[in-house]
């Protein structure tokens, strides 16, 4: 019986110790918390120049930890961010995200510009604006985003005259046509292939390089004014996650004096920040 006794004690005095022990390691140790400073972007199509670029932004005084979501569709961050996948992306400008957002009853938000890059009227025959013929065929996108945008860019140029009041315009939006230019519609990445048939295109940047097209053959560059703020790019968000501190953060990060350096540094005059221009 004595045994008996002896050997309860000694299980319950091993059972103590082990109770203490476990419950000190319980109080002193923690398991490591989550990085709450980490934000994952989605962009589209990333360079090594704009992963050189988001890089930067990560060493600002923040220290906040991205990281980039590359997508292939240009449909997809909108997606991904209101599902979660992401917090925040950057690869859109405000006419696509004002398209995106009515196409999908979703109220996405802006919460800071980046870059925007002019799009230009290219020419193989002519030198300048003023040299374009009556009658002269200018090549243009014909998806109504790309459309719109390079209407503008004719409008600015002085060659025509659209409807007011409107974003998003067409060839049915032109009043005032005194050259009566001939507006070929094509697919955009055909804009710059066909340049050779007509008198000029305006093509989008990622398809006139490949065309060939560069300073030399451009007759004019789409100013940025109250027309082409449309065009700028942006930082977007879920509009319930538009005051949240760490990605305004984010956005302070990006909208630097070092950000301004890369982008010139990389993309020379073809982008230009969007954060500091002053709208005319």
């Amino acid at each position: 019986m004595k045994k008996k006794r002896r050997k309860n004690r000694i299980i319950a005095s091993i059972f103590a110790i082990f109770l203490l022990v476990a419950g000190y390691f319980s109080f002193v140790y923690q398991a490591p918390k989550e990085n709450t400073k980490t934000v994952t972007i989605g962009v589209v199509g990333q360079t090594k120049e704009d992963a050189k670029i988001w890089d930067s932004v990560a060493k600002a005084k923040y220290g906040i930890t991205i990281k980039i979501k590359n997508f292939t569709d240009y449909n997809q961050p909108n997606k991904a961010l209101l599902n979660g996948d992401i917090d925040l992306n950057a690869f859109q400008h405000f006419a696509f995200l004002d398209a995106w957002n009515k196409a999908n009853k979703a109220n996405v938000v802006s919460i800071g510009k980046t870059i925007i890059a002019p799009i230009r009227l290219y020419s193989l025959k002519y030198k300048s604006i003023k040299s374009l013929p009556e009658g002269a065929t200018i090549a243009v996108p014909n998806d109504a985003s790309n459309e719109s945008r390079a209407l503008y860019v004719l409008k600015n140029a002085g060659l025509i005259k659209l409807k007011s009041g409107k974003k998003i315009v067409s060839v049915a939006d032109i009043t005032s046509n005194p050259k009566k230019l001939q507006i070929k519609e094509v697919a955009a990445d055909q804009a710059g292939r066909i340049i050779k048939s007509v008198d000029a295109a305006v093509v989008n940047n990622s398809y006139a390089a490949p065309a060939g097209l560069g300073d030399k053959q451009t007759i004019y560059v789409e100013p940025v004014n109250k027309d082409s703020e449309q065009w700028i790019n942006l930082i977007a968000a879920r509009n319930s996650d538009k005051n949240k501190q760490i990605y305004l953060d984010v956005v302070k990060a990006y909208q630097t004096k070092k950000t301004k350096e890369l982008v010139k540094k990389y993309y020379g005059n073809t982008e230009l920040t969007g954060w500091d221009i002053k709208i005319k």
